[in-house]
């Protein structure tokens, strides 16, 4: 008696990748049931892709859950891309552990064999090196993550269309914890005609609250402690400026990078007397590592 395997196709080069999806399109036949035994509806989508730089946890494994549920097939993408690193941050440490993640995504009710893994290196790519045309993220991509990490968003950007483009899919997840990535992918794909749906995942918190992030990994007990600010930050409540000023309270122990009341498509601040629903974002740095959350408020309610 054979036992049906749950591994996902790992590929490495476009060819292969190209290769597996031609299998995929004959093979992954609309799923009336998961692997893991669990019934589902059908799928609105065919194929559904997950991007990640890898160093997976369960807010990456919740993407593709949710992927499952969209699509008969599902392509996850690791690759770390140097494009979206400035000179000072973290590239060469950011940790890296295919087998792992490749066990992680092998998961119950996450991909099967129908289902493709493409790790690339950079020379996959970009075969040219450094590429000459980029995408722009525009003015969302000048303010906040783009004043902290210039060419931050133009770097994530690029990777996610020349991605999109290579795996071809019908929908791609990503979570709500990148909000001003998410809302940048969302124009890009708007403006540029992707034949593609953006669905958008809710932040994954551990029990303490802390939303997870690969880089959690870098904080020592006190640190984890003090990155807790970030989330009770997005407790703040009220009017404009005392969200603000709560917030940036909350944030007492860590390097404030900034405390951002924004409105939720454009990225532009909420003037003093806004009423309404607006997005708090808070950035800073604990010990030598940089988080990031946000979370939406009812402002002057």
């Amino acid at each position: 008696m054979t036992t049906q395997t749950t591994t996902p196709t790992l590929v490495h080069t476009r060819e292969a990748l190209a290769a597996a999806l031609a299998v995929q399109d004959v093979q992954a036949v609309p799923r009336t049931e998961g692997y893991a035994g669990t019934a589902h509806s059908a799928r609105p989508h065919r194929r559904a892709v997950v991007m990640t730089m890898g160093a997976l946890h369960a807010g990456h494994l919740s993407l593709v859950a949710r992927a499952r549920e969209l699509a008969d097939a599902v392509v996850v993408t690791i690759f770390v891309n140097p494009l979206q690193f400035a000179p000072t941050e973290d590239l060469a440490r950011y940790p890296r552990d295919l087998t792992r993640d490749r066990a992680l995504l092998s998961g119950p009710g996450l991909l099967g064999p129908d289902d493709i893994v493409f790790a690339p290196g950079p020379e996959v790519v970009y075969p040219d090196g450094d590429p000459v045309v980029r995408v722009s993220a525009g003015h969302i991509g000048d303010v906040l993550e783009g004043v902290s990490r210039p060419g931050h968003l133009d770097g994530v950007l690029t990777v996610v269309l020349k991605l999109l483009h290579l795996t071809r899919p019908g929908v791609a997840l990503f979570g709500a914890k990148d909000a001003q990535q998410l809302a940048a992918v969302r124009r890009m794909v708007r403006d540029l005609d992707v034949p593609v749906t953006i669905e958008a995942a809710p932040i994954v918190r551990d029990d303490d609250g802390i939303a997870l992030s690969s880089r959690n990994a870098y904080l020592s007990a006190d640190e984890r402690r003090r990155a807790l600010g970030l989330s009770r930050a997005l407790l703040a409540r009220g009017g404009a400026e005392d969200i603000r000023a709560t917030a940036r309270a909350a944030l007492a122990g860590t390097d404030v990078d900034y405390v951002a009341l924004v409105d939720p498509v454009t990225f532009a601040e909420v003037p003093a007397d806004f009423v309404g629903e607006a997005l708090l974002l808070v950035a800073a740095t604990v010990g030598t590592t940089r988080l990031i959350d946000n979370g939406l408020v009812e402002v002057g309610a």
